[in-house]
């Protein structure tokens, strides 16, 4: 049974990594797929290899730093599918080290992608799904976005930040049926989408496919359910 069939939905960052397996696994479940990054050949081959296995998707080039590109790429998911159901905001990268150490330009590139991307898609999707009664918005947090670490001062700021747009935004969104929630993943093996499952359990990392798994299954909830924020961790970690 799929899952999502029918279900419209974007997936930043998904031209790798954590984004292409949550974009995978949605297309797979039947939902029509907007797979959108800054590196557009990828978001191609994304969208192709849902398409080769009979699922439907569309690559859309996008900067989430640049709140025109993120205001044209909602409208450019609605005018082609007519709605918006669920928006995943897995977009971010990861920079700075030691905060003595680090640059205003590491700062405010972490900021610019990971913060301000967040709450330009938060606001955009939100918009329309609240014009539409209802959708499911996703965060890609992480497990730095509730603890933090030397050398980690940056990237957690930006991912604690996300955990308190996530909180704000689930309380803001419950009367008009939109569900937002926040995963908080630790040491996934996002550079092995594409290998076998060998492989990932080889790399004794988190594999990407369960936090795929994860985004399906927030993505799914009954109509009166949310979950606030998922935790998944690797086995043993200690923090």
């Amino acid at each position: 049974m799929q899952r999502l069939k029918d279900k419209v939905a974007i997936v930043t960052g998904s031209s790798s990594g954590i984004g292409k397996a949550i974009a995978l696994r949605f297309g797979a479940e039947g939902a029509k797929v907007v797979v959108t990054a800054r590196r557009m050949a990828l978001c191609e081959e994304t969208a192709d290899k849902i398409r080769k296995s009979g699922g439907e998707a569309q690559a859309i080039q996008t900067n989430v730093a640049d709140e025109r590109q993120v205001e044209r790429l909602i409208e450019e998911t609605v005018r082609r599918y007519g709605r918006l159901d669920i928006l995943v905001n897995n977009a971010g990268v990861i920079a700075g080290g030691r905060l003595a150490e680090t640059t205003t330009k590491a700062f405010d590139e972490v900021m610019n992608v990971n913060l301000r991307g967040t709450f330009f898609c938060c606001r955009a999707g939100f918009t329309q799904m609240k014009r539409q009664d209802g959708g499911t918005i996703i965060n890609m947090s992480s497990v730095a976005g509730l603890q933090a670490w030397a050398g980690t001062g940056t990237y957690s700021a930006s991912k604690h930040a996300i955990m308190a747009l996530t909180k704000s935004l689930a309380d803001e969104g419950r009367p008009h049926h939109i569900r937002v929630s926040a995963i908080c993943p630790g040491g996934v093996a996002d550079e092995l989408v594409d290998a076998s499952p060998e492989e990932i359990l080889r790399s004794e990392k988190i594999d990407p496919f369960d936090v795929a798994e994860t985004a399906v299954y927030l993505a799914t909830l009954g109509k009166y359910s949310v979950v606030h924020q998922l935790v998944i961790d690797r086995l043993g970690a200690d923090w």
